[in-house]
């Protein structure tokens, strides 16, 4: 594994030499320093803690540069985990207080071969204090997979003046001079580096513990405008953009049928045949006309691959699992059996998804003009306003949440399956169930804008004000689950 593809920098560089050599000392002595009485900054590093347990789940495979004694690193809990820093006395520290962890001294410009790749990368304080900022992400790639996730935070330009008064007056931690970059500068160096950001937020309103105080600012009024600006940290969850071509992978189509008999023909005659093969999975729900019938009729007559299972339960999302568990296919696709959503477009799903464009599509009915019969007004302008309040809460573009195709991989939704207890099973339209999950497995959601069509054959089962309570509803639990933590 070649650690020095794309290194900027000449290593026998004075200047980088002097750069490096003054850093060290400086960690060096205060990694010997015994602990402070009074810490000032040991709530900030408390809630960073919080904040990387809430993004990378126990038992993955972690790698951090810039550990310092690896308090944050084992926080995380990792199945294996290795810590990467510069300074001799940090990872001697490191080592000693975690043996169950991997310490390695190495300069983060020049990482040594590990011949793994990992879930999760940590960058934590630390591109404030590089020489070269894109050098050190290029050394990532080697380390990184199609899944790895890179998660980083670093100063918040705003605070410069506050830290450096904090520092002469003894209550913050003695810093260098830093790179004082925006959020800007860092998504830039990030694309220059071939990574892109997946989603950004702020972190530490108030740095300091007050009972009751600290909680409320940095939990709620640190997600608010304008004290959102005032933050501390800039949080990043990023992903390497790695190009894929379309492959040859597997579809199931999962449909769920309920009163849909006039549609089935169509189904089976517009579906198109993607990647290495598509079957169609149908999933009937306790119908009062007779799609069973009809689904198990056509199954018989055609040559597509098809199967038909009787709905365990109630409601779209429970189709949708049970669809889910009955597939064989590599990607796994959600159509409505009312066909408001041409089956011809699934295609550019499964392209998106085959390209690494993202790796969780959803459909968006919003964006072209709908035919006239296609959706209520009152229910256009309910999905309107959920897409925006959603896409704040999740910290990334969801422009409808409603849209009943979406598309992802199976083993991303096997993730998902298994952290469902996280936020709960009251999802009747199983919508929501998939874009939380998603969201907290850090998948890279795109949206995908579609021609709505209006619903030839049958009713709508949507019941606009019940179900608009329940929507209300999954607002507060994205909220306290998602944002507010």
């Amino acid at each position: 594994m070649d650690q020095r593809v794309n290194t900027y920098i000449n290593p026998q560089d004075k200047p980088y030499l002097r750069f490096t050599e003054t850093r060290a000392r400086h960690w060096d002595a205060i990694a010997a320093k015994p602990p402070k009485k009074i810490n000032w900054s040991a709530y900030y590093h408390r809630r960073l803690t919080q904040v990387y347990q809430q993004i990378i789940p126990p038992g993955c495979a972690v790698l951090e540069v810039g550990c310092g004694k690896g308090e944050l690193l084992a926080a995380v809990q990792p199945s294996f985990g290795v810590g990467i820093d510069f300074s001799v006395e940090m990872v001697r520290a490191a080592q000693a207080a975690h043996p169950e962890l991997r310490f390695i001294q190495a300069d983060a410009h020049a990482l040594p071969g590990l011949d793994m790749r990992f879930d999760y990368i940590i960058l934590s304080d630390l591109v404030n204090d590089l020489w070269d900022v894109q050098t050190v992400l290029n050394q990532l790639q080697p380390f990184c997979g199609p899944r790895t996730r890179v998660v980083l935070n670093f100063y918040n330009r705003s605070w410069e003046v506050a830290l450096k008064l904090a520092q002469a007056i003894g209550t913050a931690r003695p810093l260098l001079e830093q790179n004082w970059l925006t959020q800007n500068d860092m998504t830039n160096l990030l694309n220059l580096g071939r990574f892109e950001v997946v989603r950004k937020w702020t972190e530490v309103l108030f740095p300091f513990y007050i009972p009751l105080i600290s909680p409320i600012l940095n939990r709620f009024a640190a997600r608010l405008w304008p004290f959102r600006m005032l933050c501390m940290t800039n949080i990043m969850i990023v992903r390497p953009r790695v190009e894929t071509p379309v492959g040859s992978a597997a579809v199931s189509v999962v449909i769920a049928a309920r009163n849909e008999a006039g549609n089935i023909q169509q189904i089976f005659e517009r579906v198109p045949d993607m990647g290495g093969g598509t079957e169609l999975v149908f999933v009937e729900g306790h119908s009062q006309d007779d799609t069973w019938q009809v689904i198990e009729k056509t199954i018989q007559e055609s040559p597509r691959k098809a199967i038909l299972l009787k709905q365990p339960g109630k409601g779209k999302g429970d189709a949708v699992r049970a669809g889910f568990q009955a597939a064989s296919g590599d990607v796994l696709m959600i159509l409505d059996a009312d066909l408001t959503v041409p089956p011809e477009d699934l295609p550019r799903f499964y392209d998106a998804l085959a390209q690494n464009q993202g790796e969780f599509i959803n459909g968006v009915r919003l964006v072209y003009p709908m035919e006239e019969e296609a959706m209520r007004f009152l229910n256009s302008l309910g999905n309107k306003f959920f897409s925006v309040t959603f896409s704040w809460l999740l910290g990334q573009s969801i422009k409808d949440t409603l849209c009943g195709t979406k598309v992802l991989w199976r083993a991303d939704y096997e993730k998902i399956a298994r952290n469902r207890a996280f936020f709960g099973d009251f999802d009747p339209f199983g919508d929501f169930d998939l874009i939380f999950g998603a969201s907290k497995q850090n998948l890279k959601l795109v949206d995908m804008p579609i021609r709505y069509r209006e619903r030839t054959y049958g009713t709508t089962n949507i019941q606009r004000w019940r179900h608009g309570v329940l929507l209300l509803r999954m607002l507060w639990v994205a909220a306290v689950r998602l944002k507010f933590v």
